[in-house]
């Protein structure tokens, strides 16, 4: 299957808006920065839960339980911690590599809490 490679769970930032947009996506776009960094900016469309709270024993948010995950971060480092963490759990997981300083680079849209033009932070 695409999300899971032989050398590892992970997605260029590219492989992860494919299957994360549209209107029946294979697979649910998972930040788990901390919130002052969702608001400041993230991918459209996507969950929100900190890795904090997943590590706290936090669920995953509406529309991701059950469904594959492509989980980003800020670079890379928490979405490998929250992959771990959620496989253990028996979810389907695959991480971002280079994370939400890719995303942006590569051209990828970022908005703002509100849904205006964000910033990854």
């Amino acid at each position: 299957m695409f999300l899971f490679r032989r050398n590892g769970p992970r997605v260029t930032v590219d492989e992860a808006r494919a299957r994360t947009r549209g209107d029946q996506p294979d697979a649910v776009l998972l930040d788990v920065r901390e919130k002052p960094e969702w608001v400041a900016g993230h991918a459209p469309g996507a969950g929100h839960v900190p890795l904090t709270k997943l590590l706290a024993g936090g669920t995953l948010p509406a529309g991701a339980e059950g469904r594959p995950l492509v989980v980003i971060c800020r670079s890379g480092h928490r979405s490998q911690q929250a992959v771990k963490l959620l496989t253990e759990r028996g979810a389907q997981a695959v991480d971002v590599e280079g994370g939400m300083n890719a995303w942006a680079a590569a051209g990828h849209p970022v908005v703002g809490e509100r849904g205006n033009s964000g910033r990854p932070a």
